[in-house]
């Protein structure tokens, strides 16, 4: 086996893509999005004798006052019960931390969260991050079942919100436009100003954009009634899943239900394109009423999707003392920001 940088996207994403698990985290073009970005990338694989690759993993080197880290979300991809091939893969995941003169590397795997996957990681010497690393906790709609099957497992309230939009007569497009992107960004300040949380701001989601819009793995979908834009959605499609990666909506999107059809339109897609796995993002336990994301994540449980709790994110610590003030200050952020 050998160990190297890949160069060439076709030759990457045909490994990502081939397994089951993963998603754009792992993508070619969210790595060419980070670059744009300015940010240094690393893009490794390990190689068996015939040059097919076996694992590989990509991550972003993160800059703060604390000092740098690399951050792996959703990676290394690789057969998890290959316990050579595991070893081999954090070996070089602790010498690129270290040749980028990072304090600590951050890996959340697509790994579900089980005794077996926490054991592995403090037996890999990884220790549990104070702060998440993408999204730890999903809902998940199986794209194999039909949309009729989707809607019998969806709850009462949720059909009675999609026939409310349905009667309303709500146009829904799905496009890769650069206005559509300059709409995104404008009602998403909207939206944030109304839900009181910090925007994104328009060069981050429009370099996104562009970055996914190159290998064909995005579609803005919006709802309009009466020519007003009442709510839009991120979608990105990138191997087995379509990733609801953002939304937007505005006030009277809420009053006329916008969200469910933007969605179902949505995994319409997906199923043309072979994705296997709607993943809704992020939601929060039952019992934290209290946490910001709570009536988000109510909204996606009424789709009927299934709930799952990825391997949450880990830290191999490269410089013990530095890391104590990151630990410090994260531990800190993390309870100011309820998250």
């Amino acid at each position: 086996m050998r160990i190297e940088e890949i160069l060439v996207k076709d030759v990457w994403d045909k490994f990502i893509k081939s397994h089951e698990e993963a998603n754009f985290l792992q993508s070619w073009d969210f790595y060419e999005f980070h670059k744009k970005r300015g940010k240094k990338i690393v893009r490794r694989a390990i190689l068996n004798e015939k040059g097919d690759i076996v694992a590989a993993y990509a991550g972003v080197v993160e800059t703060a006052k604390r000092g740098k880290h690399l951050a792996i979300a959703g990676g290394p991809i690789l057969d998890w019960e290959d316990k050579k091939l595991v070893k081999e893969i954090f070996k070089d995941i602790k010498k690129a931390g270290e040749k980028n003169g990072c304090v600590f590397v951050r890996v959340r795997p697509q790994l579900s969260l089980s005794d077996k996957s926490l054991k592995l990681m403090r037996e890999l010497g990884l220790k549990k991050a104070p702060m998440y690393l993408s999204v730890e906790y999903a809902g998940i709609l199986d794209l194999k079942k039909s949309e009729e099957e989707i809607l019998v497992g969806a709850s009462q309230g949720f059909r009675r919100k999609l026939r409310k939009a349905e009667k309303v007569g709500i146009e829904i497009k799905a496009e890769t436009s650069d206005e559509a992107i300059r709409e995104f960004c404008k009602l998403e300040k909207k939206h944030a100003e109304r839900q009181k949380y910090v925007a994104f701001s328009s060069d981050f989601l429009k370099k996104q954009f562009e970055a996914f819009r190159e290998g064909n793995e995005i579609l803005i979908y919006s709802a309009r009634y009466e020519k007003e834009i009442l709510a839009m959605n991120f979608m990105i499609f990138y191997g087995p899943e379509a990733s609801y990666h953002y939304g937007v909506s505005s006030e009277l999107g809420t009053k006329y239900s916008a969200a469910p059809l933007l969605h179902l339109a949505a995994m319409e897609e997906a199923r043309k394109r072979g994705c296997i796995r709607y993943n809704l993002w992020g939601i929060v336990g039952l019992e934290e009423k209290s946490h910001r994301f709570y009536g988000v994540s109510e909204f996606k449980r009424s789709f009927g999707c299934e709930e799952l709790k990825y391997t949450p994110a880990h830290d191999l610590i490269l410089k013990p003392f530095s890391y104590q003030k990151t630990k410090i200050v994260e531990t800190a952020r993390k309870k100011i920001r309820h998250v």
